[in-house]
């Protein structure tokens, strides 16, 4: 490490921008007062949502995981040469897992990298975790909202361009024009010259998606039931986890798994004064994850200002990485 590196290594800290927490009562009651009844996917990840989704990751139904990792190993090099050398990589959220290692270790020569995670605590794991394995590459976290555009802190070493970071199918979480919105975002912050490389779930045969959001050891009904859980600990609600089931369908004409909550029964939810009636059979959307098709995907992206300049599949196309510049 070169001098310079290492007095800007020594000196970085947090750049915390103080994104507004959320308010969680004043979204499970907006959400529950439409019809049809919504939860935010956004609450599912306290410590028991972050473990448990974690334990789906590793069932033998949830191929996502598992595809993009051997993906990623793969077709590296490919990758490393699309994007270029001396690059300042920007991940959506805090990556201190494989798949940031091996793009850090697969690019030549990347400069930098910044994590933008609302969560400090997150963020500050991710940076110390992964200073260590990569001592050359100068941590600049940034505490933000990344749907929302992010002014990246200057690295210590010039980078040629940047590159936005998003995997894990993350972005199919977002429906419609918060989807939009969110490439938007990756455009303002990657600049003119950057680029994006994103993680995507392909379209396929629906028997293979559902079975991985509906694995037997029933994982991801907990993790889903678990929201409720967190809601009745944090904000006082008195959800009867007994009474709901988690159910994962997918809609073909709308490419995506909906997951929602279902009632067993005729029953009431209380959060605070409010009162929330539920019919039995009646389902509480609270996730949709989107799949895509070559063509579906680069509309979407079209609409955010962005052209799709490379891809990469797996050997049986069920999952894709794509790079994306400004149109």
């Amino acid at each position: 490490m070169n001098a310079a590196l290492a007095r800007a290594r020594a000196q970085a800290a947090l750049t915390d921008l103080r994104p507004q927490p959320d308010d969680i009562t004043a979204d499970a009651v907006a959400g529950l007062s439409r019809a049809p009844k919504t939860l935010p996917s956004k609450y599912f990840y306290d410590a028991e949502g972050s473990r448990l989704f974690e334990a789906i990751t590793r069932q033998p139904e949830y191929y996502l995981t598992r595809v993009e990792l051997a993906l990623l190993e793969a077709r590296m090099p490919s990758i490393a040469q699309a994007v270029g050398n001396d690059v300042h990589v920007v991940e959506f959220g805090s990556g201190s897992g494989r798949k940031t290692e091996l793009l850090l270790e697969g690019l030549a020569n990347p400069v930098a990298y910044t994590p933008i995670e609302i969560s400090r605590t997150a963020l500050m794991d991710s940076v110390t975790r992964l200073g260590q394995h990569f001592p050359d590459v100068q941590m600049l976290p940034v505490c933000a909202d990344f749907t929302r555009p992010v002014p990246l802190p200057a690295a210590a070493l010039r980078a040629r361009r940047t590159l936005v970071f998003f995997p894990g199918s993350t972005l199919g979480n977002f429906s419609g024009e918060d989807a939009i919105r969110l490439l938007a975002s990756m455009r303002d912050t990657m600049g003119t010259n950057g680029c994006a490389l994103i993680g995507i779930d392909l379209d396929k045969d629906p028997s293979v998606i559902e079975a991985a959001y509906n694995d037997l050891a029933g994982v991801t009904a907990a993790f889903t039931l678990n929201l409720l859980a967190r809601l009745n600990h944090e904000i006082g609600s008195d959800f009867d986890l007994e009474a709901f089931h988690h159910k994962a369908v997918y809609a073909r004409e709308r490419m995506r798994i909906e997951t929602t909550l279902v009632s067993d029964r005729a029953q009431s939810v209380r959060i605070g004064a409010r009162s929330f009636a539920f019919e039995a059979g009646e389902a509480m959307h609270v996730e949709v994850s989107q799949k895509y098709t070559d063509a579906s995907f680069a509309a979407l992206a079209a609409q955010a200002g962005l052209r799709v300049t490379h891809g990469w599949n797996d050997a049986r196309d069920c999952f894709g990485l794509r790079l994306l510049q400004p149109a």
